[in-house]
């Protein structure tokens, strides 16, 4: 089976590991703060945050971002569930924003004509979450600018898109928002086995995620209550949780980090070649927006359905039976049953459903070789009939 995602383990990432297993930090030593500082000199944010997973990122973002009861989160429906569920963590409602039928990212028409609406009924968002599907950057300067005249905060969710740039720049350095979640699951493309983080340049922020990431505890005397009872004495000063990355993640992170160039240089190789190689092929190819250059974590196809005589479950099928792992990205979040609960149902996003109906993500990782890709490739020619 040639998978849809797979991690690249080097030597020297197996190295970094075993270092700090000799070492005598497991938890709480250097190699935490080490990543974190790959992470803002590679995208110029002022402060980084290692947590142990995205999904614990967005959430300390959200509370950091003073999200409750009675507010609401906007995302996409076109995410994984953590995008939304972030919201619902700290007791807030959650809504969803179309997509654009281009990029798949959030479309800022809809959302222009969603605040409006929003604004006459009296129930703005606190929170927008602006996911970076596939890797691709949403249209930040519009979506700023329409968050700025609402007053709503802006969370980028980058799980996909570390290694890319916005007009010119790095995705992460928060030029268009208030907070940057990255993820480091296998599948992305840095690992540290799970592992995420949360950027900013504003220090309140990044001292109350700090916070939030290890039980609201603080050695701090500037942030202390009263006085310190001497070296031993730290305070609670807010009820936060144990999201904290171990040094044996953050010592893979660091490798991995030093290759991250070669990775995206690597999948952008990869995409080129298999734009040329699915041209003639009854499908669509993934549009690059000219001021993005994605981390291209993954790469979707849509069916052209009217093209071809399978449904979309048989093409899919089909492709898993002869060893190519396609997957599907994502299921949109509106129809998961729990949120049909909240009164979510077919045809509230219809963009989002129509992508659903004939997306199929192919394999996309940095150690592809180009016989693996020509594999992908005349398997789905050979099952489209084409």
């Amino acid at each position: 089976m040639i998978p849809y995602g797979k991690q690249e383990i080097t030597q020297a990432d197996i190295d970094a590991v075993v270092s700090v297993l000799q070492s005598d930090f497991l938890t709480q030593g250097p190699q935490v703060p080490a990543f974190e500082r790959t992470l803002t000199d590679f995208t110029g944010a002022k402060h980084a945050l290692a947590v142990n997973s995205a999904t614990s990122a967005l959430h300390i973002a959200c509370m950091a971002l003073d999200l409750g009861v009675g507010d609401w989160l906007w995302t996409t429906p076109v995410t994984f569930v953590a995008s939304a569920n972030c919201g619902l963590y700290c007791g807030a409602q959650v809504d969803f924003v179309d997509i654009d039928p281009r990029t798949y990212n959030l479309c800022p028409e809809a959302l222009a004509t969603k605040l409006a609406e929003a604004e006459q009924a009296g129930r703005l968002p606190k929170i927008l979450v602006a996911v970076h599907l596939c890797g691709q950057p949403c249209d930040m300067v519009a979506i700023h600018a329409l968050c700025q005249r609402y007053g709503v905060k802006v969370i980028e969710d980058a799980s996909h898109a570390i290694g890319g740039r916005y007009q010119g720049e790095p995705i992460g350095n928060g030029r268009y928002s208030d907070i940057t979640i990255f993820s480091f699951h296998p599948v992305k493309i840095v690992t540290t086995a799970e592992g995420g983080a949360a950027l900013t340049n504003d220090d309140t922020l990044a001292s109350k995620m700090a916070l939030y990431r290890s039980h609201g505890i603080t050695r701090d005397e500037a942030q202390m209550t009263e006085p310190s009872h001497g070296p031993w004495y730290y305070q609670q000063i807010e009820l936060g949780y144990n999201y904290r990355m171990t040094e044996l993640q953050a010592a893979l992170g660091v490798s991995q980090m030093s290759r991250l160039n070669d990775f995206i240089s690597a999948r952008h190789a990869l995409a080129a070649r298999y734009d040329a190689l699915l041209a003639d092929l009854p499908v669509i190819t993934p549009y690059q927006h000219p001021d993005s250059y994605s981390g291209l974590h993954l790469y979707v196809i849509r069916l052209q359905l009217d093209a071809i005589s399978l449904s979309h479950g048989e093409v899919f099928a089909q492709l898993r039976e002869r060893g190519i792992g396609v997957n599907l990205h994502y299921i949109p979040v509106h129809t998961q049953p729990y949120y049909r609960a909240m009164g979510f149902n077919d045809g509230d996003f219809p963009q989002s459903e129509a992508y659903y109906a004939e997306a199929i993500s192919l394999p996309m990782f940095h150690a592809l070789t180009e016989a693996q890709q020509d594999t992908v490739v005349s398997t789905l020619r050979d099952v489209l009939g084409a």
